[in-house]
């Protein structure tokens, strides 16, 4: 089996040679580079399996990256900020990242997080998380007005038109789809989409939840205060 090619963008020396090393140690083969245009050249080069990115690095800071690599590939992404309540972490999410780690991290921890993000990538592109939709229509299609889901084809068209969602966008909605009309926490979604057993930064599930609104509109996916969100049957 391949190495899983890990693209590390972060301008602290001592930061990002320790990192390299460890996750070389656990198997992953790593392009670590200090700042974000040679970290935008080594992306389009070599089309990394997953990003992990600084977010303040020099030349193209980190949030930015994300949104050309966004604007290029569905790559995963994860963001490593300095500052846990920093709205950099909030920026990184919106410009299309998956997950964030604080720094200073874990290198274990940061193993633990990458793996997650690559098995439910994986899953994205291989079937739906959770369990099957209560009523499953014919061929997989699940429709709520004009929103199709392709559970088995794994695509979204609106009014018809194609909508394209990134595998952590398309795995909340299968998750929502799965159960329309019934709430789903966000402790439940950290567990279910971003494979979280022991909970998280619920910002991840908010930013990702208005991202997949202004895809798929912003009327389908109903807050519930106090509790969650459901998709509108």
């Amino acid at each position: 089996m391949a190495e899983t090619h890990v693209l590390f963008v972060e301008d602290d020396d001592v930061i990002r040679e320790a990192t390299q090393l460890a996750l070389e140690r656990d198997g992953f083969a790593v392009t670590a580079m200090p700042d974000g245009l040679s970290g935008l050249e080594a992306f389009r080069a070599d089309r990394p399996d997953i990003a992990l990115l600084d977010v303040m690095v020099p030349g193209l800071d980190g949030v930015s990256l994300c949104r050309r690599i966004r604007d290029e590939s569905t790559v995963p992404v994860i963001m490593l900020s300095a500052r846990a309540d920093s709205i950099d972490v909030v920026l990184g999410l919106e410009a299309g990242a998956d997950d964030y780690v604080t720094k200073p991290f874990d290198g274990a921890v940061l193993v633990a997080r990458i793996r997650a993000v690559l098995r439910r990538f994986g899953h994205a592109s291989g079937g739906r998380p959770g369990g099957a939709a209560e009523s499953e229509p014919v061929g997989g299609v699940l429709v709520f007005g004009d929103l199709e889901v392709d559970t088995e084809g794994m695509e979204v068209r609106k009014g018809g038109a194609h909508v394209a969602l990134t595998p952590t966008e398309m795995r909340l909605l299968l998750e929502f789809s799965s159960a329309p009309g019934t709430v789903l926490s966000r402790d439940k979604l950290l567990e279910r989409v971003w494979d979280y057993g022991w909970g998280g930064d619920t910002r991840v599930v908010d930013v990702h939840v208005q991202r997949l609104r202004t895809k798929i509109g912003q009327d389908r996916i109903e807050t519930v205060r106090g509790f969650g969100y459901k998709l509108k049957p």
